[in-house]
């Protein structure tokens, strides 16, 4: 067996590991172990063979998640760039309706701005102004990050096969232009039952959620599933995500851009 040939049975391997924790409810080793190479871009070729598999299935693609947008956690997980996964349809859940809390294995939830676009951004490199004309409208959302690796035992890698560990979204439901408002110093607060357990500004997310959707932009923009038209862009935590439980209600703020409530039956 080739060396190639060997990878390419270890992407699969690894792929094949997380699909059957998330088809099993049942969380699994850590993946690093099969990926000699320990690399974002051996994580990314494991995600696209789920993605790919996925969309076999006919799950529709909505758009994309940005991950490990805060210096802290990229200090913990010893990496100096974010990282992303995708977004699909039955991955979306209603604001202020409940949420099965038995269909994730170790949920937590974190709140965030979403850009909603409204046209391409193919080729690249980009320019916040770009994204700004790219860009139909903003929401807040709650993101419920969830992992098939079992206690979150995670590195860059086993985050980044994972589907940068997605789970779902809640996104609020008064669109918010961009003109003149300003995300950086946009502060968040989210509450659990009314008892506040997140907090940050727009600063947290690489500086200002925009410089996170310029960086997903050029990442994407030369592959083979650029941002399109009516994407939906979660552009990363502004503050702690949060444990979560069945029957916890989170309720997020963000100044300028709204409230949304996940809600877990």
């Amino acid at each position: 067996m080739t060396e190639r040939s060997e990878a390419v049975d270890a992407f699969t391997e690894a792929a094949d590991r997380l699909r059957e924790a998330a088809r099993e409810g049942e969380p699994c080793a850590p993946v690093r172990d099969l990926l000699p190479a320990g690399t974002a871009e051996a994580g990314y070729a494991v995600q696209e063979i789920n993605t790919r598999r996925a969309l076999e299935e006919g799950r529709r693609p909505v758009g994309r998640k940005i991950g490990l947008t805060s210096p802290a956690v990229q200090r913990q997980l010893g990496v100096d760039r974010p990282d992303f996964g995708m977004l699909f349809a039955d991955m979306a859940c209603l604001d202020g309706l409940p949420v099965p809390a038995g269909r994730f294995l170790q949920p937590r939830a974190e709140a965030e701005v979403a850009l909603v676009l409204k046209g391409d951004l193919v080729g690249g490199p980009f320019t916040v102004a770009d994204v700004i004309r790219a860009t139909d409208f903003a929401l807040p959302a709650i993101e419920i990050v969830d992992s098939r690796v079992a206690g979150w035992d995670i590195t860059l890698v086993d985050t980044v096969a994972d589907n940068a560990s997605s789970g779902a979204f809640v996104l609020g439901n008064t669109p918010v232009g961009l003109y003149g408002l300003d995300l950086r110093l946009a502060g968040m607060t989210m509450n659990l039952r009314g008892r506040e357990v997140s907090t940050g500004t727009g600063t947290a997310c690489l500086g200002h959620p925009l410089n996170a959707a310029v960086w997903l932009a050029d990442a994407l923009g030369g592959g083979d599933f650029p941002l399109r038209a009516g994407d939906i862009v979660l552009t990363g935590a502004l503050g702690p995500m949060v444990p979560v439980a069945a029957g916890d209600v989170f309720e997020a703020h963000i100044n300028g851009v709204g409230s949304v409530r996940a809600v877990f039956s």
